[in-house]
């Protein structure tokens, strides 16, 4: 999944940026509210975690401009404000939850999954395609009952795959959403998919010549 973070905090924009990778999102950062905007406007991110106080745009502006783009990502703001208006204020101008600062790592990321199964296209709890089953609460995959014990890149990679198991998806989307977007070469999405077949049998994945790829369970 892609989330983009938009917050002036350096080091917890590293901070972030370290501990989401590791659990299997491809992150997108952006040190200002102006910079932000064209990057929510312009990328497709399955979420965007947003600062309020920024520098050039505040975040209940970048929120109420992207929504008047008709640009509907979930948006999780962030804030050092606490105040009950504060609270509403952000829901208000159209963010989908709001987590004070400071805040536990492990929270954002349930808020971050939260919000991800929430999406216009509602993720089903346990993604299911044939004998294949993968439950993205607890990132276990399991083919004909079975446990198969994955990475955290190699979820990433099965857990979109599944959830777009109705269509080929092209080696750069995997890319984009998977992985860090222009910073990665396209083969190492040839490389995760033969770990894939590795572990669950080479018919798992079918490759779509000159398409890209398609989970076959």
């Amino acid at each position: 999944m892609r989330v983009l973070v938009v917050d002036d905090e350096r080091g917890l924009v590293r901070a972030l940026k370290r501990g989401l990778t590791a659990e299997g999102f491809a992150v997108d950062v952006a040190l200002d509210g102006d910079a932000g905007l064209e990057l929510a406007t312009n990328n497709d991110y399955d979420a965007i975690v947003l600062d309020v106080m920024l520098p050039r745009r505040n975040g209940y502006d970048v929120v109420t401009e992207l929504r008047a783009r008709d640009v509907w990502t979930p948006v999780l703001m962030l804030s050092a404000k606490d105040g009950e208006y504060d609270v509403a204020d952000g829901l208000d101008v159209g963010a989908d939850d709001y987590l004070t600062k400071p805040f536990a790592f492990v929270v954002l990321v349930s808020r971050l999954r939260a919000l991800l199964r929430r999406q216009a296209q509602v993720r089903p709890p346990v993604l299911t395609v044939g004998e294949l089953a993968l439950d993205p609460s607890t990132r276990r995959v399991t083919r004909a009952g079975e446990t198969v014990p994955m990475t955290t890149r190699e979820v990433a990679l099965l857990e979109y795959l599944m959830h777009h198991a109705d269509r080929v998806v092209g080696k750069v989307e995997l890319r984009d959403h998977v992985w860090d977007g222009d910073g990665d070469d396209v083969n190492v999405v040839e490389v995760y998919v033969s770990y894939l077949r590795r572990k669950l049998g080479r018919s798992a994945v079918e490759t779509v010549r000159g398409a890209g790829y398609r989970v076959a369970g």
